[in-house]
């Protein structure tokens, strides 16, 4: 476990004054969580949660922590990365005033080296659930009053899928025995991985044979070409199998496959990897490319995540809300954005059942894929059990 690096001293803004808000001292160090099995997608496996805590103090001593969850397979983005961008800024935060967080968040991104969107999502978080907790209100009450009213839905009940990952059909239907024990009812498989569409169609066969009725996320993580993503479409229809949901199978720069996915389809195609900023997200928008935009904190921060949902709203597509390999922390702020702006159509918030430890206390609560934040009274609720 890495020590961490803290530092202190007063909170002093610029102005001269002394908030209860200003930050008082910044701790980041390493978070390792071992899995029961590495966590495959088409890029590659995890085998282990290498994620980052943040631990925000403020001058009248209220605590919040964040989370980093970089996944290489997924952007590239390693724990490393997270850590040494954390600790690039951290003299820098020192006195700076956390009610300003948006603020410090887009600074943040300037700044930090080398750039990391789960860096800033990690400080973010600690800096909105130390506001919240001073305020004591629940991250979802506080994120609600932060986001543009143009991104706010009436709220609907958050219900998670479970991923099924790479790997062989006898694999996946073991997978698919164990979320139906949990009483999950949405599947997500992970495609596009080694052995190509037939090996996919194989996998998906099997899935469908022990649950013939529960829809499916057919996740890509930009795996595909054009050729092997017709190709299984062409598949899954002669099998009569139809997706709830085509998620991002075709790189992220390929709008034009993207659209045209959709029209030749005939299914719901989400972008991912496709939207990692605002401005990804207006030219998805733009472009027709997507019914739905997969929105995970961790690629850019909590405030680049709450103007993607406006500007998808704004567009008419509708709304994933997803993760990397996260914690209960992590995943639990992600059920507090998506219930605080509500409406969100699809949520995949499984990681930490993947998890053989859970090192927090507290976080959402979860029954049959159905996720309630309902209880959380200040900030998301999560601590270390070991103090940070």
């Amino acid at each position: 476990m890495d020590a961490g690096i803290a530092i202190g001293g007063p909170a002093v803004s610029a102005a001269g004054v002394h908030p209860a808000s200003a930050i008082r001292a910044v701790t980041v160090r390493a978070l390792d969580i071992p899995l029961f099995e590495p966590f495959g997608i088409s890029g590659g496996a995890q085998a282990s949660a290498a994620n980052v805590l943040v631990r925000v103090e403020l001058a009248d001593g209220t605590v919040g922590h964040g989370e980093a969850a970089p996944l290489p397979p997924y952007n590239g983005e390693t724990q490393a990365d997270a850590l040494t961008a954390l600790r690039s800024v951290t003299p820098w935060l020192q006195g700076r005033d956390a009610a300003a967080w948006q603020e410090l968040g887009r600074a943040f991104q300037t700044r930090a080296r080398p750039r990391s969107g789960s860096a800033r999502c990690a400080l973010e978080t600690a800096l909105v659930d130390a506001l919240a907790r001073q305020a004591g209100v629940s991250l979802t009450t506080f994120l609600a009053a932060e986001a543009p009213a143009a991104a706010r839905r009436p709220a609907v009940r958050l219900e998670t899928d479970m991923t099924v990952t790479t790997g062989t059909p006898a694999a996946a239907t073991a997978a698919v025995r164990r979320i139906q024990r949990r009483g999950i009812r949405v599947i997500k498989v992970k495609i596009g991985g080694a052995g190509g569409p037939a090996h996919d169609l194989a996998r998906l066969l099997a899935i469908r044979a022990a649950a013939p009725r529960a829809p499916l996320v057919l996740d890509g993580n930009a795996g595909l070409n054009r050729d092997d993503a017709f190709l299984l479409v062409r598949l899954l229809q002669a099998a009569r199998i139809t997706p709830a949901v085509l998620e991002q199978w075709l790189p992220k720069d390929d709008l034009a496959g993207m659209r045209r996915l959709r029209r030749e389809s005939g299914w719901l195609v989400a972008a991912d990897e496709a939207v990692t900023t605002a401005e990804d997200a207006r030219r998805v928008v733009r472009a027709r490319a997507a019914d739905v935009i997969n929105i995970k904190l961790m690629k850019a921060g909590l405030g680049e995540a709450l103007e993607i949902a406006r500007i998808a709203r704004a567009g008419g597509v509708g709304l994933m809300i997803g993760g990397n390999v996260e914690s209960v922390l992590a995943m639990t702020v992600s059920a507090c954005f998506a219930t605080a702006l509500g409406g969100f159509r699809f949520a995949d918030l499984d990681t930490p059942f993947f998890m053989s430890e859970n090192p927090f206390r507290g976080g959402y609560r979860i029954r049959a894929g159905q996720i309630s934040v309902a209880h959380l009274r200040a900030g998301h609720g999560v601590v270390p059990r070991v103090a940070a």
